[in-house]
């Protein structure tokens, strides 16, 4: 297997580090869009466009918020293939990043987004890879929908707070956007156990592995790191029986 090392980390608090699989994406350019209208806050996300959506050319849109927010598209799909065949309910879907790509794998997908325009842009940017229809599109707040919620994997990508977490030395979960990662980790737990968190690369791996502990007996997790293009993006936990998949 090729591509950069991930940390693992066991609930029993043992390390060790595994090499990862890196998707390569062919990207589809189509006819170019190169003088689209950005903020300076979105610029450098703009030039990273294909890393975010491969098929941008073809009419993707984004909010703001969207460009910085948006999981890029060789870590979704990496995200995707952890949970292959099963029922996704991606709770913080923004302008559907990670949707998309587990509607090309996975059996169903709930994308949930308590903003009208990111479900509106959700859809819109599903049409253009042929799987809106493959997704139930819900406009609501994740909190309250979570004790009627069922699916077989809850995927959380709660908003990190804009660009400047980077200026962090050292995230922590309270950080976390609407409210802090131990109550978002709790209402997904109402779902499943089965929960995959995409968190910020500067986030704190104690804590994290913290959240394993708020089951009992605790939670199988496996963490790694997820590089685009050689540059570090993000870290994902896996809990549950998607951790299993790992080991």
């Amino acid at each position: 297997m090729t591509g950069s090392e991930r940390v693992a980390v066991q609930a029993s608090h043992s390390r060790r580090f595994r090499k990862r699989k890196r998707v390569k994406l062919k990207r589809s350019r189509g006819k170019r869009r190169e003088h689209a209208i950005v903020s300076p806050l979105v610029k450098k996300y703009w030039l990273q466009r294909y890393n975010l959506f491969s098929r941008y050319d073809e009419g993707v849109k984004l909010d703001e918020e969207g460009w910085y927010s948006v999981t890029p598209e060789e870590i979704a799909i990496r995200h995707a293939e952890m949970c292959r065949g099963r029922t996704v309910i991606d709770c913080f879907a923004g302008v559907g990043g990670n949707a998309i790509q587990f509607a090309i794998l996975c059996h169903h997908v709930v994308a949930i987004d308590i903003d009208p325009q990111k479900i509106a842009l959700a859809f819109h940017n599903a049409k253009i890879y042929g799987v809106a229809d493959r997704i139930d599109f819900v406009v609501g707040d994740f909190f309250q929908l979570a004790p009627s919620l069922k699916g077989d994997i809850v995927y959380l990508s709660p908003p990190w707070g804009g660009p400047s977490y980077k200026m962090i030395q050292q995230f922590n979960l309270d950080l976390l956007k609407p409210k802090d990662g131990y109550s978002v980790f709790q209402a997904a737990q109402r779902i499943t156990p089965n929960i995959v968190m995409f968190l910020p690369r500067n986030i704190d791996l104690n804590q994290v592995e913290e959240l394993s502990w708020l089951s009992s007996p605790p939670l199988h997790v496996e963490i790694e790191e997820n590089h685009v293009d050689g540059n570090f993006k993000g870290i994902t936990a896996y809990f549950g029986d998607v951790a299993s998949r790992q080991a």
